[in-house]
């Protein structure tokens, strides 16, 4: 028998009035009820993929957007009419006529443009179109979160290559916004929906291990629930205690983390603690936070340096909570999360919690900085995605300054990512750091609450390297910026024969692409090319200039006291220059000693070997061969 479908797209319309009633006017209502009508009206002959009528979809969405992230009326009804401009013969103009300036934005926004020509591609250009429009108002990236919610819940319908490119969309791309818009429940759905259709089988493997571990634990989780809220109520505090399992990609996550397996995997799963304190101020709430911590630590043994207070140092999508582990009575550490209902509430719903317009302002600022430099860059689509991930995915580490000023970072930032976040001039001249007051490189991995101290040096300069020990979009761009205003060559030097300015050198242009490489004369290669290519040989102006050339010098000298301060006083305090590397071997009274240092010429290289072979003992200095 078929189904009624009439009845179903009036009940689950009804169900989005009823949601919308307690918080409208009786004519934004009406307004709804308008939108919701042209929406079904324009989308009357459409279909979806399921053979359902299409405009389930629009009022699927418009319940997301009010029911689960509780939206006002008019992005409700751009949710209703988020598809009508893209998908039927009404325009922005009708919305605008019919609706008003702020609904026809809103649902602009949320419209896929249709170009001739694309400047990455399709799917890269709708992204900036959306965090364009995100600097400015919030309500229509929700929409768009809304949207692609109800799709991914849906998208078993789809074929299984839309499967992937809908999945790979929102795992790298609308999770990671989900996550820093504070939608923590939101990511997670997302995430786990698109890890479902990426990777049916490994999803699958590990929801079947969550629920079977889920059911072996039960019995044990509930008794060490009920302890802890008998011990709090004995103290007069009344709680809500609850075990929650992670989801599938939370617990695949943590298992490429840590490189356990599931059965070998800690904390699978964590406790919540959950206290009502209507009416109380944040320093309240945490005053009973830390009154529970003292009353359940004096009954269950907690583990050193088991704590992480996202309290006092919320991560940059808000979320809060007071995180602690106990040792149950069946000999396991419990991952325990102390939490009000107001910072429950706040983790659901992130930037719209507090709907006051300070609120909603902070978070636009907070992100049109963050968005402003990426979304205008004129880059290809892979790195455009790559600068968004960065720019917003997963978990944040809080780090400091000397002075205590808080410095969130994404995971795996480090000490040049902090540099830069600090001001382009720290981390163009950034030297070395101190970690927790230990010695650090500027390439070293932070964790979350280190103490960093960034040293700088007016000689230091940004090199390629950099790039690969930075993470944020800020340093790379910086670093990338200072890279390509240096002086470039219109040759590659052979990486066979290195050769630096001042010697012999020839160079070759290539028959196919037209590219000069330049090798020394005496180049194994050279040779090789000149006797079939002679006729590609070309001249090369070969200048030194502030390039630094990584070179590598042997020396032999008779073992005497003070020779290597000797030959260290003669590189670093007459020449000048700074050494990579310092090795020394010692046989027979013979000493070898190998040191790499960066020279600008072959005449300064000369000076340098010259120089050296002046001290007392040294007996040779050679360059050492490279490989060729």
């Amino acid at each position: 028998m078929d189904k009624d479908y009439t009845a179903i797209i009036n009940e689950r319309a009804q169900h989005v009035f009823d949601v919308m009633a307690p918080r409208t006017t009786p004519e934004q209502l009406e307004r709804i009820r308008a939108a919701f009508e042209l929406a079904r009206e324009a989308h009357s002959s459409q279909k979806r993929k399921t053979g359902e009528p299409y405009i389930l979809h629009p009022i699927a969405v418009a319940t997301i957007a009010a029911e689960e992230l509780m939206l006002d009326a008019n992005p409700v009804m751009a949710a209703f009419l988020h598809d009508v401009v893209e998908d039927t013969d009404y325009t922005i103009e009708d919305i605008d006529r019919l609706f008003g300036p702020d609904v026809a934005f809103l649902v602009k926004v949320v419209t896929k443009r249709k170009a001739d020509k694309y400047r990455s591609t399709k799917q890269v250009d709708n992204f900036r179109q959306m965090l364009d429009s995100f600097q400015y108002d919030i309500r229509a990236m929700l929409i768009k979160l809304a949207d692609r919610l109800h799709n991914m819940r849906t998208l078993s319908s789809m074929r299984p290559d839309k499967q992937m490119k809908i999945a790979g969309e929102t795992d790298y791309f609308y999770a990671p916004l989900a996550n820093r818009l504070g939608l923590y429940h939101v990511k997670t759905e997302l995430e786990n929906l698109s890890f479902k259709f990426r990777c049916p089988h490994e999803y699958a493997e590990l929801d079947s291990l969550i629920r079977k571990d889920e059911e072996m634990q039960r019995e044990r989780l509930a008794r060490f629930c009920s302890q802890l809220k008998n011990t709090l109520l004995a103290q007069g505090i009344e709680t809500d205690v609850r075990v929650e399992y992670r989801a599938p990609y939370s617990v695949w996550r943590k298992m490429a983390k840590f490189g356990d397996d599931f059965n070998h995997l800690k904390y699978r799963h964590f406790t919540d603690v959950v206290f009502s304190l209507p009416g109380a101020t944040p320093e309240e709430e945490k005053d009973m936070v830390l009154k529970i911590y003292s009353i359940l630590t004096s009954h269950f043994k907690e583990k050193p340096g088991g704590i992480t207070n996202y309290i006092d140092s919320p991560k940059e999508n808000g979320y809060q909570s007071f995180h602690v582990k106990l040792l149950a009575d069946f000999g396991r550490w419990q991952e325990v999360h102390i939490s009000s209902e107001r910072m429950i509430i706040d983790s659901r719903l992130g930037c719209v919690a507090d709907r006051t317009e300070d609120n909603i302002q902070r978070w636009i600022e907070k992100f049109r900085l963050v968005l402003r430099d990426v979304v205008n860059q004129p880059d290809t689509g892979t790195e455009f995605i790559d600068k968004i991930v960065t720019t917003f995915y997963n978990d944040d580490i809080m780090t400091f300054t000397t002075t205590g000023q808080p410095v969130v970072m994404p995971q795996k930032a480090t000490v040049l990512d902090f540099a830069y976040e600090i001001s382009p001039e720290t981390g163009r001249h950034a030297r070395y750091a101190r970690i927790n007051n230990f010695l650090a490189s500027v390439k070293d991995r932070l964790h979350r609450g280190d103490v960093v101290e960034v040293f700088t040096d007016p000689q230091a300069e940004p090199s390629p390297d950099w790039l690969d020990s930075c993470v944020t979009y800020k340093a790379k761009q910086c670093i990338s910026d200072y890279l390509e205003s240096r002086p470039r060559h219109d040759f590659t030097r052979c990486s066979c024969c290195n050769p630096i300015p001042g010697e012999e050198v020839v160079g070759f242009s290539d028959p196919v692409t037209g590219e000069v490489t330049v090798h020394k004369r005496d180049c194994p290669t050279a040779i090789r090319l000149a006797s079939q290519w002679g006729d590609n040989i070309v001249s090369v102006d070969y200048e030194p200039d502030a390039t630094l050339y990584p070179e590598t010098i042997v020396v032999t000298a008779v073992d005497r006291f003070h020779l290597f301060i000797d030959l260290v006083n003669c590189i670093s305090n007459q020449l000048g220059l700074s050494m990579d590397s310092f090795n020394t071997e010692t046989r027979d009274f013979i000493v070898t000693c190998t040191i790499k240092l960066g020279v600008h010429s072959f005449n300064e290289l000369q000076s340098i070997m010259h120089q050296i072979a002046a001290i007392q003992g040294v007996d040779t200095v050679k360059r050492a061969p490279h490989n060729c």
